[in-house]
């Protein structure tokens, strides 16, 4: 504004003087309003410019706008309107208003336009409301008042400030209800009202020591408002309460020979002051005699009267005494009491134990009501205090019988044991019938000799014990220790195999035993196919005499192991292991061409053989089953395919690691006329068959083709002469039964007689089939090479053999 009229006198003094005297003339009047605090953002307070007179559509274009004085911009002109309306809402409070002096507060603002410029004073009062409770400074205030203040005495109070100002501003106080304590209201000169609290009631800390007041400020506004704070009012003690004991006499009795220092009496004495008023001291009074003041001590702090000296019965019977108790207040106040004792006669003797005889160690086996011990007891007492009786623990084999006067024996009362328990700790009590009574103990012990009286025990009934086939010789099997609780020789075991033929084999042969620790060992290398469990028993003997034993049976499974290779027993082979086979060209699609059968003397998992191809000339022509060993053709011959095929098949065991054996089929097609004359539909229209290479073609076929008929039909006959013969069976365990391709382990046996069909499948070895045990003269087997896995009853192309003992 300043910078804009020196600009304006520097171009134009003689005009900036006359608009300047004309500023100061309207400067001069002010326009007045009044609004009350608190007021929403946005009300209007009046219309300025009609209060100016002023053109409303003139405010925008004359920039009128309006300039606080000292203060925040509370207020603002809408210049659209020209009315002046709140821009902040207006605390008085916060505006400093507040003196206690005058209850008047504004706000100056200048309003100036332009064009030309004016200028104009606006003074806006700031009306206070009841905005603002009565609160005091401090919310608790704490008097100490001595019980002994005068009725009507003044204690000042801390005022209450209300920041509101006339009739808004606190005008009066109240107390809560009280029988000791009113107020009074007083006015400063300031117009501050503030209380003054007065004793109205005699005080009495004893009754009640602490008065809690509430003090509540309240103003004059509408609605009103009030604030309030705590008064703790603590009286302070003054010493006029005497102390003073519970009783006036008290009665005590105490046992003679009580140890020093134990208690006789406690003494309690209370006073109802507080601080060195209530603390006390106890003492004897003149008439407490020196003797007793010798044989009992008094506590001056606390009270309590303790043995100082031994109290003797037959001395003197009773003790009086005078006690006073005394506080330290300032004046001093004291009370008294008496205490008599009474000495009560005690049985101060205990009985005696005294083990005239004693017999240990004793045999376990000692004889029931055996004297073990004489005891006898005393007591130098008279009366009850002198009449005793004698105990052992009710939980002991042990019982006491009296032989004469204060003489006891103890006997035996229940069998002895030295396994269950190797030991008695025996304890004599002896207890008087005094009161209280006075008792002793003496504790000796017992201890029991063995005898052999436990046979040895295992911890099993039974024992089985796997071992693998091909084990080692001299390796051990199992530990078979037993048991025996007895002690020193009757504990000593020694362990032995009890003799057990079978097959005239004893078991010592096979099996030895450590006769200390019992530790099994085998004696010889066992082999599954041979011999597959073995049972006997083991007997533990002790060293005692006599001396006693126990057995325990003992079961060992061989376990078997994968040491066989299969055996291909089928298709026979004369030498080597390449077969040669022919078959015709013609063959359909799926036809049997071979059948391998192998055989595994192993068991279980071990003999289970699968059949897998390692080399074929055409994978496609050729199919194999991998569980019975059949190879069968996947399609029709063409005249495309090889007259030559080599199949090299493997047969394996299911073992860890798997064993294996293989054969090699040479497989020939040869050309019958019937395939010959389909094969010509292979042949193109175009060709001429009846041409003189055909011709000769045809003719040399038909030679090899007879030539290759007749071989067959020879060796057919060659073959059936050769099995024919019955193959004797000598009389043996291991016998073998066949020659060449007879030798069938897993071949299907059909037989009459079951038991014999059994034992002739028992083994296998090498590609021949054993038996274990004669058959009987006479006996006949039809063995077809059929695998009993795959559910045929006969295989196509092959006849059973048969099988004959001699008669």
């Amino acid at each position: 504004m300043t910078r804009r009229f020196c600009k304006l006198f520097e171009a134009h003094p003689v005009v900036t003087l006359v608009l300047l005297c004309a500023f100061v003339r309207t400067a001069t009047s002010v326009t007045h309003y009044s609004i009350p605090e608190e007021m929403e953002e946005g009300s209007v307070v009046a219309n300025l410019a009609s209060d100016l007179g002023l053109d409303v559509r003139t405010l925008v274009k004359r920039k009128m706008r309006i300039d606080v004085v000292a203060n925040k911009k509370y207020l603002d002109i809408n210049k659209n309107t020209g009315e002046l309306f709140v821009l902040e809402r207006i605390d008085r409070e916060l505006l400093l208003c507040n003196s206690k002096t005058t209850t008047y507060c504004s706000l100056k603002l200048d309003a100036t336009i332009e064009n030309p410029i004016r200028m104009f004073n606006i003074e806006v009062e700031i009306a206070d409301i009841n905005d603002n409770a009565p609160y005091f400074r401090r919310g608790t205030m704490h008097l100490d008042i001595s019980e002994s203040s005068p009725l009507g005495e003044r204690f000042s109070l801390n005022n209450a400030v209300d920041p509101d100002v006339g009739l808004n501003s606190v005008q009066n106080y109240h107390l809560s209800s009280s029988q000791h304590f009113d107020i009074e209201i007083q006015t400063g000169r300031d117009g501050t009202k503030f209380a003054d609290l007065i004793l109205s009631q005699k005080l009495d800390r004893e009754q009640r020591a602490v008065h809690h007041l509430i003090l509540t400020a309240v103003d004059g506004g509408v609605p009103t408002r009030s604030g309030t704070a705590s008064i703790v009012v603590r009286v302070l003690d003054v010493n006029d309460n005497a102390p003073s004991f519970d009783k006036d006499k008290y009665l005590v009795k105490v046992m003679e020979n009580s140890p020093i220092g134990s208690l006789v009496i406690h003494l309690n004495a209370t006073d109802v002051d507080e601080g060195s008023n209530s603390e006390l001291l106890y003492s004897y009074s003149l008439y407490t005699s020196e003797r007793t003041q010798h044989v009992f001590g008094l506590n001056r702090e606390n009270g309590e009267v303790r043995v100082k000296e031994m109290i003797n019965y037959e001395e003197l019977q009773a003790y009086e005494m005078e006690v006073i108790v005394s506080d330290k207040g300032l004046n001093s106040l004291s009370g008294q009491c008496k205490v008599t004792v009474q000495v009560v006669d005690m049985n101060d003797n205990h009985p005696e134990i005294s083990i005239k005889s004693f017999q240990s160690p004793v045999k376990e086996d000692v004889a029931i009501d055996t004297v073990i011990a004489v005891v006898s007891v005393s007591d130098k007492d008279s009366g009850d205090n002198g009449v005793v009786d004698l105990h052992v623990p009710k939980n002991m084999p042990f019982k006491l019988r009296e032989s004469s006067d204060n003489y006891y024996k103890l006997v035996v009362s229940q069998p002895l044991d030295r396994e269950k328990v190797p030991e008695y700790d025996i304890t004599f009590t002896v207890r008087d019938r005094g009161s209280p009574p006075l008792s002793d103990n003496e504790t000796m012990t017992l201890q029991l000799l063995d005898v052999n009286d436990n046979v040895p025990q295992f911890p099993q009934s039974s024992y089985t014990i796997r071992v693998m086939e091909n084990n080692a010789p001299g390796a051990l099997l199992s530990s078979l220790s037993a048991f025996d609780p007895d002690l020193h020789e009757n504990q000593y075991l020694v362990y032995f195999i009890v003799e057990k033929e079978v097959a005239n084999t004893s078991m010592s042969m096979l099996f030895s035993i450590n006769p200390e620790n019992g530790n099994l060992y085998a004696l010889k290398t066992f082999d599954y196919e041979m011999e597959k469990e073995f049972f006997f028993h083991i007997e533990a003997r002790d060293s005692g005499s006599p001396p006693l034993s126990s057995n325990v049976s003992v079961r060992i499974l061989v376990v078997d192991q994968n040491d066989n290779a299969p055996v291909i027993v089928s298709p026979w082979r004369a030498h080597g292991s390449l077969v040669e086979e022919k078959i015709p060209r013609s063959t359909e699609k799926g036809s049997l061409v071979a059948k391998v059968i192998a055989l595994d003397g192993d068991s279980v998992h071990n003999s289970r053989i699968s059949y897998q191809f390692l080399q074929v000339s055409d994978a496609s022509l050729f199919s194999l089953d991998q569980y019975n060993g059949e190879i069968r053709t996947a399609r029709m011959f063409s005249y495309k395919d090889w007259r030559h095929h080599r199949l090299v098949i493997a047969a394996k065991d299911n073992g860890q690691p798997p064993l294996s054996a293989t054969v090699t089929i040479k497989l020939s097609t040869v050309e019958t006329a019937v395939k010959a004359y389909s094969d010509m539909s292979e042949v193109p229209l175009e060709y001429d068959i009846f041409s003189d290479l055909n011709l000769y073609l045809v003719i040399g076929l038909g030679s090899v083709s007879f030539l290759l008929l007749i071989t067959i039909l020879v060796t057919i006959v060659l073959k059936c002469q050769k099995v024919k013969p019955s193959i004797a069976v000598p009389n043996g365990r291991n016998s073998v039964l066949s020659e060449r391709n007879s030798t069938l382990a897993d071949s299907t046996l059909v037989s009459n007689d079951a038991y014999w069909y059994s034992m002739f499948l028992a083994e296998t070895r090498k590609g021949k089939l054993v038996v274990r045990q004669p058959a009987p003269k006479g006996s006949r087997y039809f063995v077809s090479s059929i695998p009993r896995s795959s559910g045929m009853s006969e295989t196509s192309g092959s006849a059973p053999s048969t099988l004959q003992y001699p008669k």
